[in-house]
């Protein structure tokens, strides 16, 4: 694809253009060029593109943020909804410049100017969504602190609410893969799911 092309090689080796058609679900990558995170044409989603479906309307360009990918490169990245005549998010492009030199230079400055070195987020860029998936879950289990076969049930459904807010469920054939992850039923993650939605967060 042409603006595809044409941006990463203004930007360089360093430099990755992604674009995503959300209407693919979770093949959603359509073009790819350059090597920075190692996606490909068919590829999946990250939980930023998750974020990005869960906003749907309100989703924003999101501009020039700092994250890690799992090979503990430092990306620049930016991420711009692309909507169609009716103003609905179908895709997004997707902009990721490796700065992981210039971080490394600026953690050095800081450590002799006496500051700590900032911690960045890890983002899961891959080409299979389980993985995204995975990582997701994996997130919201280690900030509870408890294996999931111990959450009472009004836990679960704030865990389930947490996992909707951060767009899973927005994908098709996410529940039986998360359901799978939970321990629990494909039956009994649609009705906690259905109860979450009906109800608003402080009546958990």
């Amino acid at each position: 694809m042409p603006v595809v092309d044409g941006l990463a090689a203004t930007f360089g080796p360093s430099c990755e253009v992604v674009l995503h058609d959300y209407r693919r679900g979770d093949q959603s990558v359509v073009a790819v060029a350059g090597q920075v995170t190692g996606r490909r044409v068919g590829g999946a989603l990250s939980e930023i593109g998750l974020s990005v479906l869960a906003k749907g309307e309100e989703a924003t360009n999101d501009l020039n943020y700092l994250s890690r990918g799992p090979d503990g490169r430092v990306l620049k990245s930016s991420t711009m909804p692309l909507r169609d005549g009716a103003g609905q998010v179908f895709g997004a492009l997707c902009v990721n410049i490796d700065v992981t030199a210039l971080r490394d230079a600026a953690d050095v400055l800081s450590a002799l100017a006496g500051s700590a070195p900032v911690e960045l987020p890890a983002t899961t860029f891959t080409n299979d969504f389980e993985e995204v998936v995975d990582a997701v879950v994996r997130t919201e289990q280690l900030a509870r602190s408890k294996p999931f076969d111990a959450l009472t049930r009004a836990e679960r459904l704030v865990l389930i609410r947490a996992l909707d807010r951060r767009g899973v469920f927005t994908m098709r054939n996410a529940v039986p893969r998360v359901a799978e992850r939970l321990g629990v039923s494909r039956s009994g993650l649609y009705a906690d799911l259905a109860a979450c939605r009906e109800s608003p967060p402080d009546t958990d």
